[in-house]
């Protein structure tokens, strides 16, 4: 798919459908968004006019940033073309199409089904919503063996992440395409069962809600939430996952942390889940003992935590926190 420069349709001209079009179009791809709400033809020149002009900026903001040259925002931007709803048939010639209406589950069915009508039997259907299950959406297309969920991150031109989850009716070949489609336009794609929010939505979800909780508080400002959570949190995750880094300490030092803090918070959203009790049982604590969730006894651990350590000392590159060493005076 990646040498034939596969066609792009998105459902909508929103920011999503936007942002996608800015990826494919930086890839080599045609894209063609679709607007689909009906409109005077005025008010459809100014969308489209408005939409252009957006990935065109951004375009350009990408190569100001070194990410492509100026002198080829241009011929990039000429790759992306907008249809008013009237010509939505024209979906039958696109291989590729991402829904990217508002998350409200009775308009993405309508707008599905809609879609599905117009396209091309051997076609992928794709949603983008971030916490929809597909087996909620799937009834909608009457061939939902070529639908699955693609959750792009925003902004979709950068966030490397798509989340994709198949349906139990989607075919396994349509989630291989897929995949293989987005790795060659440089995303990383991870595949989930289907599940309301994803993986990154729901950690994220509960990330934010406990920030703002630490705000309403009064335990630290909002400027000090932030810098603590960019410099630890956010600085620690970006190069170990977050169950990588449960190994890392232990799942021992997770269990007794989250036992006190339901306790002193009086609160159970803070319980360890079941499984960290079962890798307690079995002796599965983590990089020490040999196993947790990742396989460490088959692993070459020094090796693995010095790539990681030059990963964190990177970062700190990066930040503009990296600092020589204090020697002796004399």
């Amino acid at each position: 798919m990646a040498s034939e420069r596969t066609a792009i349709g998105c459902l909508g001209a929103g920011r999503m459908g936007r942002g996608i079009a800015v990826a494919f179009a930086y890839a080599g791809h045609e894209v063609t968004l679709f607007d689909l709400k009906p409109r005077p033809a005025e008010a459809f020149d100014r969308l489209a006019a408005a939409a252009l002009d957006e990935i065109r900026d951004t375009l350009a903001t990408l190569a100001d940033l070194g990410l492509g040259d100026p002198a080829h925002v241009a011929a990039l931007t000429s790759r992306v073309m907008i249809r008013p709803a009237a010509e939505a048939d024209a979906l039958a010639d696109v291989p590729v199409v991402f829904e990217g209406v508002p998350e409200i589950p009775d308009v993405k069915r309508a707008t599905l089904a809609d879609a599905a009508s117009r396209m091309a039997p051997g076609a992928i259907l794709a949603s983008t919503t971030s916490t929809i299950s597909v087996e909620d959406l799937a009834p909608a297309v009457p061939n939902s063996a070529r639908f699955l969920n693609a959750h792009w991150l925003n902004p979709a031109y950068l966030i490397p992440l798509v989340e994709v989850s198949p349906g139990r009716a989607t075919d396994e070949a349509v989630t291989a395409r897929l995949m293989a489609l987005l790795e060659s336009i440089g995303k990383v794609p991870v595949r989930c069962a289907p599940s309301p929010g994803f993986i990154v939505p729901r950690i994220q979800a509960l990330a934010m809600n406990e920030a703002a909780r630490l705000v309403e508080e009064g335990v630290a400002t909002p400027a000090d939430v932030d810098r603590a959570l960019r410099y630890g949190f956010g600085f620690r995750f970006g190069v170990l996952g977050v169950l990588e880094f449960i190994d890392w300490g232990g799942a021992d030092i997770l269990y007794h942390a989250s036992r006190y803090l339901e306790g002193a918070l009086g609160d159970p959203r803070y319980r360890a889940p079941a499984i960290i009790g079962t890798h307690m049982t079995e002796g599965r604590l983590g990089m020490g003992s040999g196993s947790g969730f990742l396989p460490w006894a088959e692993m070459d651990v020094a090796a693995h935590k010095r790539r990681r350590l030059g990963e964190l000392v990177a970062r700190l590159r990066v930040e503009g926190l990296a600092r020589p060493p204090v020697l002796p005076a004399g």
